[in-house]
């Protein structure tokens, strides 16, 4: 297993895929990751379809049109539902986005340790996903195909902000005097 660090910085944008198919194992391993993700008030408000038919496939590569794409042996869906997820009283702000982002990327990071490649896709033809894989409740955030990193696969430098564009310590900085 690598440190999270090593992980984190391995981790990248696959856009190609060898035509190897994912095993079960790294499968099995995957979903517990995604199983074990946190979310608001532990309500869980997502669900992931895993496309690996030939036929489910070519259905939801007419949602996204990337050359790329079409590389990929298998893919997660990645679906909120926003009748199950906690909302903020104060301002009615919406925990479903961001649940499912944080088991997606759980999904991403789980991958990487196994040696796969992942790329987030969030440009697609949502109500023609809708229609091809209706789940009721459910709408989709993102696409993730998932595989084996082909050897030839470009990936791009990480370019990162700094620390110090990033983040800043409350605690340090003097506050102006507030009179009320």
């Amino acid at each position: 297993m690598k440190d999270f660090l090593d992980l984190c910085e391995s981790r990248f944008a696959v856009r190609k895929f060898t035509d190897e198919p994912v095993s079960n194992e790294d499968l099995e391993y995957i979903k517990s990751a995604i199983l074990l993700s946190p979310s608001a008030a532990n309500r869980q408000p997502w669900k992931f379809l895993i496309v690996t038919s030939e036929e489910g496939k070519d259905k939801l590569r007419t949602c996204y049109d990337g050359q790329w794409f079409r590389t990929a042996p298998m893919y997660f869906v990645c679906m909120k539902n926003p009748l199950q997820s906690w909302e903020r009283k104060e301002d009615g702000k919406c925990s479903d986005d961001i649940d499912v982002a944080i088991a997606t990327e759980h999904l991403c990071l789980a991958a990487a340790d196994r040696g796969l490649g992942t790329c987030w896709v969030c440009h697609f033809n949502q109500d023609l996903l809708k229609s091809l894989f209706p789940v009721q409740g459910y709408e989709a955030v993102a696409i993730v195909p998932v595989g084996h990193i082909a050897p030839d696969c470009p990936r791009a430098e990480k370019d990162r902000k700094s620390m110090k564009e990033l983040f800043e310590d409350a605690d340090c900085h003097e506050m102006p005097m507030m009179y009320y």
